[in-house]
Parts: C-alpha cells; sequence; structure tokens
C-alpha cells in the first residue's frame, strides 16, 4: 500500500454516523481498503465494527474491522466478491449493535470513574462485547454485596446524565492531568503526539479511542452480574446492559 494517503476513519470522530461513502484503496483475498470508512477499527477492548459494503452491482458483509498494515481493514466472508480498486462504495454499519458497544463503552468509563472517586481503585484492564463487559481493578478483595453497592452507585450516577465529551489534546499537557496519569496515558506510544481522551463530565477522563453515547442517561440500567478474584489486587468486575438481548 506504498503511496497511498491516510484513510479517513470516522468512528473517532462521529460515533452516530452509521454509512458513509468511499473508494476501495485495494482488495485482498479476505476483504479490502477503503479511502474513507464508518466502521470502528476493533481495538482498546472494543470490538469492530460489522456490516454491509455495497456497490453499483453487488454488495458483501463485513464480518470484522481490524488495523490490518497500519490501515483499518474490512474483513469479509472467504470467496466472497469484491470490487476492483476504485469503484465508489457505501458502507453501513449494524447501527444496532455499535449503539449498544457505545451504551456498554460508556458504563465502562463511568465504573471507572465511580470506584476510583468511592474506592481510591485503579483499573488494570478491560475487554468488552456489546451489551457486555469486564473491568478489572487493584482491589485487595471483593465481594457480591461490594458488586451489589457498586451496581446500585453506579446506576445512580448513569441517571444524572453527566454529558460526555471527545478531547484531543496534546501529549505534553496529556502527561500533565492528574485523571490521565491515573489511567495510565503514560503507556501510549511515544510516536502518538495527540491524544485522544474521553471526559465524562464530573465523573471520570481518561485517553481512548473507542466509540461512546453523548449522555449516560443513554446508558440505561447497568447490572453487575459477576465479582472475582484474578489474583493479588486484581479483581473483576463484570458488568451487562440490562435491556441487552441474550
Amino acid at each position: 500500500m506504498a503511496g497511498i494517503g491516510p484513510v479517513e476513519e470516522i468512528a473517532p470522530k462521529d460515533s452516530y454516523l452509521s454509512t458513509a461513502e468511499g473508494a476501495v484503496l485495494e482488495v485482498r483475498d479476505d476483504g479490502l481498503y477503503l479511502d474513507r470508512t464508518v466502521f470502528y477499527v476493533r481495538g482498546g477492548g472494543q470490538p469492530g465494527d460489522v456490516g454491509t459494503i455495497s456497490w453499483d452491482g453487488g454488495s458483501v458483509e463485513v464480518v470484522d474491522t481490524f488495523r490490518k498494515d497500519g490501515r483499518p481493514f474490512h474483513q469479509v466472508a472467504e470467496g466472497a466478491d469484491l470490487p476492483e480498486p476504485g469503484t465508489p462504495v457505501f458502507g453501513a454499519i449494524d447501527w444496532e449493535r455499535r449503539y449498544l458497544t457505545m451504551r456498554t463503552h460508556t458504563a465502562l468509563h463511568a465504573l471507572s470513574g465511580l470506584v476510583y472517586r468511592d474506592f481510591g481503585a485503579k483499573v488494570t484492564g478491560g475487554n468488552m462485547t456489546p451489551g457486555e463487559a469486564r473491568m478489572d481493578f487493584e482491589l485487595d478483595g471483593i465481594s457480591v454485596e461490594f458488586g451489589r453497592d457498586v451496581e446500585r452507585k453506579l446506576n445512580e450516577e448513569l441517571v444524572k446524565g453527566y454529558p460526555t465529551e471527545i478531547l484531543v489534546m496534546a501529549r505534553e499537557i496529556a502527561l500533565q492531568d492528574p485523571d490521565l496519569i491515573r489511567t495510565k496515558v503514560n503507556l501510549i506510544p511515544e510516536f502518538v503526539q495527540e491524544i485522544r481522551v474521553v471526559d465524562i463530565k464530573g465523573l471520570d477522563r481518561q485517553a481512548d479511542g473507542g466509540t461512546h453515547v453523548n449522555s449516560t442517561l443513554e446508558v440505561g440500567r447497568i447490572e453487575v452480574v459477576k465479582t472475582e478474584s484474578k489474583g493479588k489486587a486484581n479483581k473483576r468486575m463484570r458488568i451487562r446492559v440490562a435491556d441487552a438481548e441474550g
């Protein structure tokens, strides 16, 4: 892909846009690259988008989106017919899946902020699928009762409607922000000079590249479905969006 300019990635700028026009840059046996994509690229614990890419005379199902050779790659089913490079295309994500993922992701950030505020515990890891997620904390102990307490507090906070703001900060400024230091912004590779920050105003603030809802009111009710120990000072909480199917 030498000589091809940067790809416009829409999801980090507008999480609510579900369709976009673009053109094919390159085709591989199992997928294709576009010059402009609405599909979120898997990363940071958030899964890649799925959906369809269509063009005059055909369409194909996208089963995953991830970074390959440094650019967003839209993986399709093996043996699918694909358009030629240069073909104008129309991308459409599975919006229901994306929106549920956005709600889940914002819930995780709210959980992180609450547990740090009320219990002083930092996050050690996390992962999510649409509607379900887990987060690990630096806690000496955890119990079912602790999970119930956190669930109650979290839902009390979500209905307050904290707004979510996306910021882009210069690295040297981000490294001076105590909230971002807490969430280990220093682990972001040094070549990244602009840091994207998700700020749930008044509740949580951390470097993050994923998609989020505009307000915690959109998250809905969250259930803490399991608490477990994953070793010394590493305790896990599993949550789900209450109205998620499955």
